[in-house]
C-alpha cells in the first residue's frame, strides 16, 4: 500500500512543488490506515511536514503497520471528529500550521470549523473547491470549479469562484489563465439561466473584476477545449480551445465531468479548497494514493506562490 508514487503523479506539480520546502499540514483526524498512507507518502515526497490529529492508539497501530517512525512528528489527541476540525483550524489560526488535509472527517463538519463567524480561517468572500486534473499523455492539465461546494452558485459566487481558480493558477506559473465559464450553449439564452450568468461574469471580468486572467462565456465544453470545435463553429476568442479553466454551471455537473476525465480518460484529480487563510486538501476515500499526493503538491505550491507564515 505505501512506497512507491505511480507515474499517474504528475510529474510536473511534483517538480514545482520539489523548489520549495515542506508546508506544515494538520491531518485531520488519523483514525484510517487510508489516512496515515497519504500523509506518509506526502512526507516521503518532502511535500508535508505533519501534524496528526486524531486517536493516539489509532495513530500508533497504523503508524507501525507502515513502519513509519513517528516519534519525532507533533501529535495532538481528539476525541471526535468535530474536536479535530477545532483544533486543526486553530493551528491554522495560529499560524502553526499552513494547510489542512482531510482525513476520517465528513466534509461539512471540516468545513464549518472552517467558516466559523468567531474561529474560523475563512478570508475571501467564498469558499471553493478546484480540481486539477491531469490526463496521460496529454501536455497540460485543466482545472474544473466548483464539483464540490458550491452547490448552484450564482453570479456573486461565481466571480468568488472564479478569481480563487485563478489564484491557484498564478501559483502554477500560469501568468493569464484562460477561463471558460460552460453552459450549454454560446449565446445568452433565457430559458439556459446558466448562460445567462456567464454572459454577466464575462462582463464583470471585461470590467476588470477578475485581475489576471481571460475570462469568456457562456462557451459549451466542445469549444472551450477543442480548437478544431471551435474553427468548425466559427467562435473565436482568446479562451476557445485552450481553455485552463472550465468554471461549471452547478456542483452537478463538475461532478460529472471530473468523474468522466477520471474513470474514463485516467485522469489524476488533484483537489484544494481556497478562500481560507489555509488551504484544504480534501480528498475522497476512493482516491488513490498518487491523487492524495499530487493535492499536497498542489497545496505547497499555493502555500509558497502565497506565503504568509
Amino acid at each position: 500500500m505505501h512506497g512507491h508514487i505511480t507515474s499517474r503523479c504528475p510529474s510536473d506539480l511534483l517538480s514545482i512543488a520539489g523548489r520549495h520546502n515542506a508546508i506544515r499540514t494538520a491531518i485531520v483526524n488519523c483514525s484510517s490506515l487510508q489516512t496515515m498512507n497519504s500523509a506518509y507518502l506526502a512526507c516521503q515526497q518532502g511535500l508535508l511536514e505533519p501534524v496528526l490529529i486524531g486517536d493516539k492508539c489509532s495513530i500508533e497501530r497504523h503508524a507501525k503497520t507502515l513502519a513509519w517512525d513517528i516519534s519525532a512528528i507533533r501529535q495532538v489527541p481528539s476525541d471526535s471528529d468535530s474536536a479535530a476540525a477545532r483544533i486543526a483550524v486553530s493551528l491554522a489560526r495560529s499560524s502553526e500550521v499552513a494547510g489542512l488535509m482531510k482525513g476520517d472527517i465528513a466534509t461539512d463538519v471540516l468545513l464549518r470549523a472552517v467558516i466559523d463567524k468567531h474561529n474560523g480561517i475563512l478570508c475571501g468572500s467564498r469558499l471553493s473547491h478546484v480540481f486539477h486534473l491531469s490526463v496521460p499523455e496529454q501536455a497540460s492539465a485543466v482545472c474544473v470549479t466548483d464539483a464540490v461546494i458550491n452547490v448552484l452558485p450564482g453570479l456573486a459566487e461565481k466571480l468568488a469562484i472564479a478569481r480563487n481558480a485563478v489564484s491557484l493558477l498564478h501559483a502554477l506559473e500560469i501568468a493569464m489563465p484562460r477561463v471558460a465559464v460552460l453552459s450549454g450553449t454560446e449565446k445568452a439564452n433565457t430559458s439556459m439561466p446558466s448562460s445567462i450568468e456567464a454572459e454577466q461574469l464575462a462582463k464583470l471580468a471585461a470590467q476588470g473584476e477578475i485581475e489576471g486572467a481571460l475570462l469568456d462565456g457562456p462557451v459549451a465544453m466542445d469549444i472551450a477545449v477543442s480548437a478544431n470545435a471551435a474553427a468548425l463553429k466559427g467562435y473565436k476568442s482568446d479562451v476557445s480551445g485552450q481553455a485552463d479553466v472550465l468554471l461549471v454551471p452547478s456542483v452537478e455537473a463538475g461532478n460529472i465531468l471530473f468523474k468522466a476525465m477520471v474513470h474514463y480518460l485516467g485522469a489524476t484529480a488533484a483537489g484544494l479548497v481556497l478562500g481560507a487563510t489555509a488551504p484544504i486538501m480534501l480528498t475522497s476515500r476512493s482516491d488513490p494514493p498518487e491523487a492524495r499526493v499530487a493535492s499536497a503538491a498542489l497545496a505547497s505550491i499555493y502555500c509558497a506562490a502565497n506565503a504568509t507564515h
